[in-house]
């Protein structure tokens, strides 16, 4: 059984996965309410809700579980704030240290990375390895509020990078879009409510830069076209289009998304065999069913996360600690730190 804890921004999570049957527990602490009265999230605060409920949390797994057989505790050690990621490895290091189990550091994108194939041990634990390994190699999209990039999965479970955001990521345009509208914060689930009202052709809004075999990403022209757009128009009018506004805005989001995500299969036409879609923006059902539809054409199935596992949550880094081959299954204690800035 393995023990992960998250806390590299705005979420206290904590699970337990049991490899022969899978995610045994997910418990889980949202900071959303308290950082939306500021319109973002607050990283002194961040950590104070830390150290309020990460206690609380794990008394909770305590009275589930009893702790009982935990052979490995996991914990995201970067990317993330420092003080939220300080306080969950703290944690970690406390409970190895207490219970002579070894420790492991996940990377937080690492996590998102493998999220997507937690379906697929729910469905047949026992034939895991088996489905896995029929479903690579796989070509992913983590798309969240820090990030934005493509990555290719081979055989031997080992990440390249294809493509990054050269700028802001696609959840950061979605939050400063709403912003800018004045909706609020988080951001994208707001854009997404008024935009299911919309009419996506209503503005428009560019899709990102370069040329068509250009993989990156960009999403700041983006923000400043919609702010230009607001400058444009009379504060009744904004409101009285806002539903508009919204669904313009975001559909020029799905299709930089799709249209990088879609170059990136034509590059290796019938080398892939799975697509993924992970992050805190993959929950937006948009963009869900345009990657569908992406994933259909080429012959390939969409592998997105659960809804649950799509935010910052525990199940994925104790998911990413038994899949992943780059985590090392004990570190030392003292070598285990924070890494702020961990890259993929």
């Amino acid at each position: 059984m393995i023990l992960a804890i998250e806390s590299s921004c705005d979420e206290t999570a904590v699970a337990l996965f049991d490899p022969a049957h899978g995610l045994a527990g997910e418990w889980i602490h949202s900071q959303i309410a308290l950082h939306g009265r500021y319109g973002g999230v607050v990283p002194d605060l961040a950590t104070r809700e830390h150290l309020r409920n990460l206690g609380p949390l794990l008394e909770r797994v305590r009275e589930a579980s009893g702790f009982d057989n935990i052979s490995r505790v996991a914990v995201t050690h970067g990317p993330g704030l420092a003080g939220c990621l300080a306080i969950g490895v703290a944690a970690a290091k406390s409970l190895a240290l207490a219970w002579r189990v070894p420790v492991a550091g996940v990377n937080h994108l690492r996590g998102h990375v493998f999220s997507p194939f937690i379906g697929v041990h729910a469905e047949a634990p026992a034939e895991f390895d088996v489905r896995f390994d029929a479903l690579l190699p796989h070509l992913g999209l983590v798309v969240s509020g820090g990030n934005t990039l493509l990555f290719t999965l081979d055989r031997a479970r080992r990440i390249t990078v294809v493509s990054s955001t050269r700028d802001d990521a696609a959840g950061e345009a979605l939050d400063k879009g709403a912003k800018l509208l004045g909706l609020g914060y988080p951001g994208g689930p707001l854009i997404e409510k008024r935009a299911a009202r919309g009419n996506p052709e209503a503005f428009a809004f560019p899709r990102g830069i370069g040329p068509r075999s250009d993989l990156g990403f960009s999403f700041s022209g983006l923000k400043t076209s919609l702010r230009y757009q607001l400058e444009k128009i009379t504060p009744a009018d904004i409101e009285a289009r806002m539903d508009d506004l919204c669904a313009s805005y975001q559909q020029a989001v799905v299709d930089a998304l799709v249209r990088k995500t879609t170059l990136a299969l034509e590059r290796e036409r019938g080398g892939f065999r799975s697509l993924g879609l992970s992050g805190g923006v993959a929950n937006n059902q948009t963009l869900r069913t345009a990657l569908g539809r992406v994933a259909k054409e080429d012959g390939i199935p969409l592998l997105a996360a659960q809804l649950k596992h799509t935010g910052d949550n525990a199940g994925m880094i104790a998911f990413a600690a038994w899949v992943d081959p780059s985590v090392t299954a004990s570190v030392p204690l003292a070598a285990l730190g924070i890494e702020p800035g961990l890259a993929l």
